[in-house]
């Protein structure tokens, strides 16, 4: 790192979410290249070649930057339909025009959705993209390709379904792959795109749907093919009572039992949702080091239920957050789930010693690194991990008066975003986009929002 250009960051309070929990109430950070090379209490070291620049950061908070475990970005082209269903209902409802999307709905959908998490503090993105319609382009290309446009770090979980309506399933006919498509297309997508290197920019996971729009063929051998390709695994789980009507009713057991049967379980593994998990579920998941992705929002939204995040946090579970896709969450926003993780668990059983402040921050960053297999280079603000973090401005009316500057993050309103950096390069700063015009996203998405309603209405 000696001859890397450096960004030295001064006077911020620091959360680094390290395995110690290390705050610094007044701090500094020195970015190097891509890297964090070293922060501690007080000002930056002295003589430190090759600064290029200098950041008074008095009145922030300094976190990792926030990682996003589980979305579905073509949906920010139908936000606000559907608003008063439970899940099945609203899939039953939206799975006819989600039909019908095409390359440039999803370029449009992926924008808007990559623009709203990155401008308020994501640097690790992820999608579930699953809809494929026959002749509807390269829908994977096209996500990766907005992704790395707009500077965040990014994992493609690459969706199939081949269960439609003929079969039983959700969605129509022609909206789904067959079984040798689906894996082939995954494979390639793997082949293509995936970088297994420390501080890859772009990775690919296999994710097959859910139990009820995939075989249970397509399960397995999605699960042998992402471990011949040493790639992750991700799926919906344990999303509802009546997926797990439909589990028991289909296959004769739980979903979590059904998982494991087809090899589901597993430390490469991590699944969205997971609300409806009895003790014996997060057993299985806790012992095989199964990741959930908690997406309080959208399971609010659809009355799916409270996931049962501090039981599994005790038995060891690794839980990151979720926004989810934007149909069951409009905001479309991950540092919001930090409030509404803390504030719908506390409605559970544990009330109000359910989450805190930190365990809230953690899931938004550690965990989710974890969940995502990347704990290793980001995640924590640590020497040698990659320089993913965000600044968080909290002297203003909002915030000024609370002492704790991660209470204030977390519990009060949504911290305006002074710079976010990803692989040491900033891509937000005052809360703006620096890679993207975001009024043209915005423009672009509701015009593609509106061809969609037209087409999904003939």
């Amino acid at each position: 790192m000696a001859a890397a250009q450096r960004i030295v960051i001064e006077n911020c309070a620091i959360a680094t979410v390290d395995a110690d929990d290390t705050e610094y109430a007044s701090g500094h950070l020195v970015l190097a290249g891509n890297r964090i090379e070293s922060l501690g209490a007080g000002h930056a070291p002295d003589g430190l070649e090759n600064v290029v620049r200098r950041v008074d950061a008095s009145g922030h908070l300094v976190t990792p930057g926030l990682v996003n475990t589980h979305h579905h970005f073509y949906q920010w082209i139908t936000r606000g339909l559907a608003t008063d269903h439970n899940l099945f209902n609203w899939l039953v409802a939206l799975y006819p025009v989600w039909a019908r999307i095409d390359e440039k709905m999803v370029d449009a959908a992926a924008r808007g959705s990559l623009a709203m998490m990155a401008r308020g503090g994501v640097t690790t993105a992820m999608d579930h993209h699953y809809v494929f319609p026959h002749g509807s382009g390269d829908l994977s290309g096209t996500i990766i390709r907005a992704a790395r446009e707009t500077g965040v770090r990014f994992t493609l979980a690459r969706g199939s379904m081949d269960r439609s309506e003929k079969d039983g399933g959700l969605p129509p006919d022609f909206a789904v792959e067959t079984l040798d498509g689906a894996l082939a297309a995954t494979e390639e997508t793997v082949r293509q795109h995936h970088d297994s290197s420390f501080d890859a920019m772009t990775q690919v996971a296999v994710a097959p749907c859910s139990p009820f729009s995939v075989s249970t063929e397509l399960l397995r051998q999605g699960a042998e093919l992402a471990r011949r390709l040493g790639v992750r695994l991700h799926t919906h789980g344990s999303e509802t009572v009546e997926e797990e009507k439909f589990c028991h009713e289909l296959f004769g057991m739980g979903p979590t039992d059904y998982f494991e049967s087809t090899g589901w379980l597993g430390e490469d593994v991590w699944m969205a949702h997971c609300v409806h998990m009895n003790d014996s579920d997060i057993a299985a998941f806790a012992r095989t080091r199964t990741g959930v992705a908690h997406c309080p929002s959208s399971n609010a939204r659809l009355a799916a239920g409270i996931a049962r995040v501090p039981d599994m946090l005790a038995a060891g579970v690794p839980v990151g957050l979720g926004v989810d896709g934007t149909a069951s969450n409009e905001s479309g926003e991950l540092h919001t789930e930090l409030r509404n993780a803390l504030l719908i668990n506390r409605l559970g059983a544990h009330r109000e010693t359910a989450l805190n402040a930190r365990q809230a921050l953690r899931l938004g960053t550690y965990g989710g690194a974890q969940v995502l297999g990347r704990a290793r280079e980001t995640g924590s603000l640590e020497p040698g991990k990659l320089a993913d973090l965000v600044l968080w401005k909290l002297d203003t009316l909002a915030h000024a008066s609370i002492a704790d500057p991660v209470t204030a993050l977390v519990f009060g309103a949504a911290a305006p975003v002074t710079a976010s950096f990803v692989n040491g390069r900033q891509i937000v700063e005052n809360g703006r986009l620096l890679t993207a015009d975001e009024d043209a996203i915005a423009h672009d998405t509701r015009d593609e929002a509106r061809r969609l309603a037209r087409i999904a209405a003939q």
